[in-house]
């Protein structure tokens, strides 16, 4: 059973960055009907017990042209999409990254300011509903890319990329907020980022990436 992330803080913590109502309409409404979602499109496809990068891994090659595929793949993507994004956010984020991922990050980008400006061109570019990612390869390679809809680098790639950091950029995630203004709901989205978290992804999806291999 695919469960929602348990929030480690409080829906009104990331405050003044993310209002208590959107985080609470983000979260109870939206993120729980994906998770509700496809629970209910895997048991019927009898793919509930498969891990959900793996289903979205193997999406295009098993099950694009199934019924219910468009339905796993938008509310699997969902599902899997919000976790990752609720997961790096904190009240009391560190600002910047550390240890092996940091030093990734200067060798790619030059630096964590080329970074965030190059995600951020990215999530304010992304024409309509959709998101932008840091992804690393098997090998930890980096690279920044966005989707739409509930796509994600894992379904694009077929498990050869796994997303470390996700930018929501549905209307949903920040338009009580600051309504048309999305990109400063990306300058606030890095004031709430914990970099020690997107770390800790790093490390874990190079390890993923080998199973899905």
């Amino acid at each position: 059973m695919f469960e929602q992330i348990k929030l480690p803080y409080g829906f009104d913590d990331l405050e003044p960055y993310f209002d208590t109502l959107t985080m609470e309409t983000h979260y109870l409404k939206h993120h729980a009907a994906y998770t509700k979602n496809i629970n209910d499109l895997a048991k019927v496809a009898g793919i509930d017990d498969k891990p959900i990068e793996v289903i979205l891994a193997h999406w295009k090659r098993k099950g694009e042209g199934k019924e219910d595929a468009m339905g796993i793949r938008n509310n699997g993507g969902g599902y899997f999409n919000h976790n990752l994004f609720f997961e790096h956010l904190s009240k009391n984020a560190a600002d910047k990254p550390s240890g092996e991922l940091e030093g990734k990050i200067n060798s790619t980008f030059g630096s964590l300011d080329n970074l965030k400006e190059q995600l951020t061109k990215l999530a304010t570019g992304q024409f309509g509903s959709g998101w932008a990612w840091l992804s690393t390869d098997i090998d930890g390679n980096l690279s920044v890319s966005s989707s739409p809809n509930q796509d994600n680098p894992i379904l694009e790639s077929e498990g050869k990329l796994f997303p470390i950091l996700a930018i929501d950029v549905w209307e949903h995630a920040y338009y009580l907020k600051y309504k048309n203004l999305r990109a400063d709901y990306v300058k606030a989205f890095f004031e709430v980022l914990d970099w020690n978290k997107v770390g800790e992804n790093y490390v874990s999806a190079v390890k993923t990436l080998a199973k899905l291999a």
